[in-house]
């Protein structure tokens, strides 16, 4: 479906520069928006880098296991149906951990595997669990105290204080992740 929405924005872009004759216009975006595109990669690559080997350095010196003792009282109140010992919290942890940090696509392949140990705990296959949902809306919700991400795509662009968004990213994640959690507990509530 992305594909076609792209597909038509495409589309509808060079078809409006070419009906106000526009096309070295339109050239010359495509040209920059990919130049600019691989400047952004670069930089998200360093980045990425950066933390993705802090997070392994810190699993190997099993900083990651204490992060996740520490979290386990609060994820258990979060995935209650989850039993103590299950490779899911431990996913779910890395995910977390991995989201505070700032590194959703990071966090991806984690929230993944997450899922997957979730479903094997569902028994309703074929509608998501109340602890799927609430993975969701943890996820969507990204609580950030480093915002690795933006910061990079910010450093890229050539912005002179890459990581001002600190303090509004906190907030405004935090703030999220509590209203999502009390919204999700709600409907979880009201459904039994």
């Amino acid at each position: 479906m992305i594909n076609a929405v792209w597909a038509v924005m495409l589309a509808v872009g060079i078809f409006v520069g070419l009906l106000n004759d526009q096309a070295d216009a339109v050239t010359k975006a495509a040209i920059d928006g990919a130049s600019q595109a691989v400047v952004i990669s670069f930089g998200l690559i360093g980045a990425y880098g950066l933390w993705l080997g802090i997070m392994e350095i810190a699993q190997r010196a099993r900083l990651i296991d204490a992060l996740s003792c520490i979290m386990r009282p609060v994820l258990h109140i979060l995935f209650p149906h989850v039993p103590k010992g299950h490779p899911a919290m431990g996913a779910i942890s890395m995910n977390v951990i991995a989201n505070v940090l700032g590194l959703g696509n990071a966090a991806t392949p984690l929230g993944i595997k997450a899922m997957q140990h979730l479903q094997q705990l569902n028994h309703h296959k074929e509608t998501i669990s109340d602890d799927m949902a609430m993975l969701v809306v943890i996820n969507a919700a990204s609580l950030q105290l480093i915002p690795t991400t933006v910061i990079a795509v910010r450093s890229s662009a050539g912005s002179s204080d890459p990581a001002g968004i600190i303090g509004t990213t906190l907030i405004t994640t935090f703030c999220a992740a509590v209203i999502g959690i009390c919204v999700a507990k709600m409907l979880e509530k009201a459904i039994y």
